[in-house]
């Protein structure tokens, strides 16, 4: 930077064998890259096919293939709208499937416990001895 505060470009000297002897100049080029928008279509088809409480994989589904029809035509702001839809229909579905599996666990775990109970045979009932 000079004194004045404005920027110049400096001539490179003296060069690579094969190229011209005269002065070249540096040129900077920003380039800005958006990401891609996700559009979560894995996900989508696991939650379909893996657990689908309420329809809401195939609802992800959908929005997936939106997201990415989107991203094919060019609309990354529509698309994103939609992967963002998909991936909060996938959260949900997701934590819905653990919720049922969870229940259904402890149900089964809890009816396993009272029927063991209701079938021991070291457990005397006085109540029942004598047919009362």
């Amino acid at each position: 930077m000079n004194p004045s505060g404005h920027h110049e470009a400096l001539p490179l000297q003296g060069g690579y064998p094969g190229q011209p002897a005269g002065h070249t100049v540096v040129q900077h080029t920003v380039v800005n890259i958006r990401e891609s928008p996700k559009d979560h279509i894995i996900w989508s088809i696991c939650t379909l096919f893996y657990g689908n409480p309420c329809c809401l994989g195939l609802a992800a589904l959908i929005y997936s293939v939106k997201a990415r029809d989107r991203k094919m035509v060019g609309d990354l702001d529509g698309a994103r709208d939609y992967g963002t839809t998909a991936c909060r229909i996938n959260t949900a579905a997701v934590i819905l499937i653990c919720l049922i599996v969870i229940v259904t666990i402890i149900s089964v775990s809890v009816s396993a416990a009272q029927a063991a109970a209701a079938y021991n045979p070291y457990s005397y009932n006085y109540n029942n001895r004598y047919g009362k």
